[in-house]
């Protein structure tokens, strides 16, 4: 997992973007700040790997924050301020956001700062498949046997061409276990196996069940994110 920080004195700001984090499985946040203080005193007691940082603030600038540290983390500045792009960049930033930041710019940030970290993963790389308890047991399942994983009041279920499990858990808890670059969440109740995808239809996924057409739904907060992918010509 890579381990995020938000520092901006807008508390809207720091919504904003924890929300966008909140989308990205491989990010986990380790906390926000409103100063640039408090930020650097997380960083010297805490590993960070990657830095969402405001540049106008009190006290202390965005820059001369990265300016004082010795193990600088990714950085990526956020701020309604375009002058001070190139000053970040020579800092070395990943990138450089203009408020107010879409989630499709801030996913193709993310995905920069990727290419220099290692992500750690709660699954291990070589791994295809999980378990969950089901029946009194545990059940082994690989990643390419699902279709997409409905959620059910407290339980879910994963769907897959040859029948169903059914484990209690929450959707939440059972999407950290899944790798981001095959299983996307598309509703507040269906994570989908993107590579399962047959089409696109208005506010609805096409996939081939049983030899026939299901629609799955997409729900109006994920729509953004299915799209960004589709055009990145990741589908």
């Amino acid at each position: 997992m890579i381990k995020t920080l938000i520092v901006d004195d807008e508390p809207l700001a720091l919504d904003i973007i924890e929300s966008y984090i909140e989308k990205i499985p491989d990010l986990t946040l380790i906390g926000r700040c409103e100063n640039a203080i408090d930020a650097n005193n997380i960083i010297q007691n805490q590993e960070v790997d990657l830095l969402f940082l405001d540049i106008q603030m009190p006290q202390m600038t965005g820059i001369e924050l990265v300016k004082s540290l010795r193990n600088v983390p990714k950085i990526v500045f956020t701020t309604a301020y375009s002058e001070y792009a190139i000053e970040g960049f020579e800092l070395d930033a990943v990138d450089y956001l203009l408020k107010p930041i879409a989630f499709d710019r801030f996913l193709k940030a993310v995905n920069k700062a990727k290419e220099g970290l290692t992500v750690k993963s709660p699954i291990a790389q070589e791994e295809d498949f999980f378990f969950v308890k089901a029946d009194k047991k545990l059940v082994k399942i690989h990643f390419n046997e699902i279709l997409y994983i409905e959620g059910l009041k407290d339980y879910v279920i994963i769907k897959k061409n040859s029948g169903r499990v059914i484990t209690l858990q929450t959707m939440k808890s059972l999407e950290s276990k899944l790798p981001s670059n095959i299983f996307m969440r598309v509703h507040r109740s269906y994570i989908m196996n993107i590579n399962q995808i047959k089409a696109v239809v208005g506010n609805s996924i096409e996939i081939s069940e049983g030899g026939q057409t299901k629609h799955i739904p997409i729900g109006k907060n994920y729509k953004d994110d299915l799209v960004s992918i589709i055009e990145n010509n990741k589908l």
